[in-house]
């Protein structure tokens, strides 16, 4: 199809405005919003490195910070800004470095403090912020802060949850309550050498710290002034919700939704182990250390992503508090993980969407956050492979943070690991009729960059976890090479996101047609719609359907193609006409109309906005 003229894509621009304010304000409820950024990290993409699974430099087939450094380049290559490492802190390992024996050392077999710095100093020569993970809730049992506790040494007494537990009249002893762990089973273990129970509300190698104890609070903010000085630009903060308990101990109510097992944390109302007021004030703490550092060290901005899967209503305290207190910058945002999947609406996607924006606070950037370490990858949740496009095409059209778990950008999909090979303490808690309801293995397989051996993670005859049969053809050099892949749609679309005007703009949500959810952005005098089509099955929509109330012209009905799914035939550049366009299966389409930084499109904008003042 031939491309618009320059004066078309004026006329455009005045009507795709007068289509969206009328969509959005009248057909769609009034949701046009308007987001200003300024800082750094406003409109950054962030990249979650699972670095046990990322690269092995040594050949031992476990992921370092060797491998992560020699492929730094290939993080600015996709236009990242910023990745953040799973813990690579001192451990032994039972939770794969969530159970942490010294806060401010390395792992061995991740590499050395050097290693870490080497890491530290190539990042800032690339332009990359370095992130890492911290966690505050606990840590191993084999941490000397617990090892003194254990034994009561003077200062460390308190620094853990112990309690005696309950005597009965036989003189059987048992935990003092009944709160349970995430991982299942109770949450109190028993220690011979205190002769008291201690709290651990995941592993039972991974006791609670005690965060009423002013002691622990100036020790775990030592720990990120450590971690400061070493030039990190930030922390996501891990299982923030678990922070505080109820100090009486008292039973937590039944939930009602696991009534056959009272082992499952499902079993119970977590309403005096989770989301106590306490938590949210502590976060706000770690937010007053990392601006202190600013002040003092200056450079830019330190950021706060936490990790909490409560509530909205919870979340967004989280930001800031009606006395100007701030928190995290980055709540994460999991609703698209929590609250969407395999058949979903598109009416359902601008529910959740819409719902996240209206609880982010005014003044603050929402941020966008497809899947972790901790659950079923992308494409295997929401339904297969072609659903990694249309996922990716939601989340980077949206304006606001990014945060893309490394191999989502590649269509990576979840690997079977069978029960010899399950490596995860929970499903190992469990046995081999049921763990598969409870691994986070099969999202934590290697990386694939090749169609080598081991998909070019290791040089090892085995690594630590099993590569996905998959890896010939999903990797990154196949994709690079390919015409058309994941990673190359993926690279189109953080390009188009990083463009100015797409960032600085109103965006707003629609449902069109029989299955499509669309997402406008408007700025500049461009307007883009992003449009992807959630059904197996074709859908025709018309994203011009009230232009004709103000205009009998029908000529500049056009678009051009910026970014299409692997899944569609269209190919950047082509136009469509926006009164008629069919999207095949599972297809998605970022379109744009209009013409940037044009005055003649400004004033035909301006003109538009006041006829449809009048008309109302």
């Amino acid at each position: 199809m031939a491309q618009v003229g320059s004066n078309q894509w004026l006329i455009c621009a005045s009507i795709a405005l007068l289509v969206v304010l009328l969509q959005v304000g009248a057909s769609y409820g009034d949701n046009l919003r308007e987001l200003s950024v300024s800082d750094w990290w406003e409109k950054a993409g962030f990249y979650q490195i699972y670095p046990r699974s990322f690269k092995d430099s040594d050949g031992d087939g476990i992921g370092d910070l060797k491998g992560i450094e020699g492929k730094l380049e290939y993080l600015k290559g996709i236009g990242m800004k910023a990745f953040w490492l799973s813990p690579i802190y001192k451990s032994p390992m039972a939770d794969f470095g969530y159970d942490i024996a010294d806060f401010v050392d390395i792992q061995p077999e991740y590499g050395t403090m050097s290693d870490f710095e080497s890491l530290v100093k190539k990042a800032k020569e690339l332009g990359l912020k370095l992130i890492l993970d911290f966690v505050p809730n606990h840590s191993s049992d084999e941490h000397e802060w617990f090892v003194k506790s254990e034994k009561r040494e003077e200062g460390y007494e308190d620094f853990y949850v112990w309690n005696d537990g309950i005597v009965d009249s036989d003189g059987l002893r048992s935990p003092p309550n009944n709160w349970n762990e995430a991982f299942r089973g109770s949450a109190w273990q028993w220690s011979a050498t205190r002769q008291q129970y201690y709290l651990h509300q995941f592993h039972r190698k991974q006791p609670d710290l005690n965060y009423r104890n002013p002691a622990v609070v100036e020790a775990m903010k030592n720990v990120l002034r450590f971690w400061l000085g070493k030039g990190v630009d930030g922390f996501r903060i891990d299982a923030v919700p678990w922070l505080f308990e109820d100090e009486q101990l008292r039973d937590e109510p039944l939930s009602g939704w696991s009534s056959d097992d009272p082992l499952r944390p499902e079993y119970l109302n977590h309403i005096y182990t989770q989301d106590l007021p306490e938590t949210v004030d502590m976060v706000y703490q770690w937010r007053e250390v990392l601006d202190e550092y600013k002040n003092v060290k200056g450079g830019e901005t330190r950021v706060l992503m936490t990790e909490s899967w409560s509530a909205l209503s919870v979340v967004q305290t989280y930001f800031n508090d009606s006395n100007g207190r701030l928190g995290s910058q980055m709540p994460f945002n999991f609703q698209l993980i929590m609250r969407l999947d395999q058949d979903s609406k598109a009416s359902d996607y601008k529910t959740v969407i819409d719902s996240w924006l209206d609880a982010v606070p005014v003044g603050h950037a929402p941020n966008w956050v497809l899947g972790n370490h901790d659950k079923r990858r992308v494409a295997s949740r929401m339904g297969g492979e072609h659903m990694a496009d249309i996922m990716e095409m939601v989340e980077l059209s949206m304006p606001g943070v990014s945060i893309t778990y490394q191999g989502e950008e590649l269509g990576m999909t979840d690997t079977y690991i069978s029960w010899a090979d399950t490596k995860d303490p929970s499903a190992c808690q469990t046995n081999k009729n049921v763990y598969e309801q409870y691994t986070r293995d099969p999202a934590r397989t290697p990386f694939q960059w090749d169609a080598t051996a081991n998909a070019g993670f290791t040089t090892a005859s085995k690594p630590w976890l099993p590569v996905n049969s998959n890896y010939a053809t999903i990797n990154v050099d196949s994709e690079q090479k390919a015409d058309k892949s994941h990673l190359k749609v993926f690279e189109e679309l953080v390009k188009l996101r990083d463009d100015d005007d797409f960032h600085s703009s109103q965006f707003g949500t629609a449902v069109l047609g029989q299955s499509t959810f669309a997402i406008i952005r408007i700025a500049n005098g461009r307007t883009y719609f992003t449009l992807v089509n959630l059904a197996n099955a074709q859908d025709t929509v018309n994203v011009a359907a009230l232009f004709t109330k103000f205009s009998t012209t029908k000529s500049f009905d056009t678009a051009v193609v910026r970014v299409a799914s692997v899944s569609s035939k269209r190919t950047a550049k082509e136009s469509v006409t926006l009164s008629s366009i069919q999207l095949d299966p599972y297809e998605g389409l970022v379109v744009q109309s209009g013409a940037k930084n044009c005055v003649a499109g400004f004033l035909l904008i301006i003109v538009a906005v006041l006829t449809l003042l009048k008309l109302r």
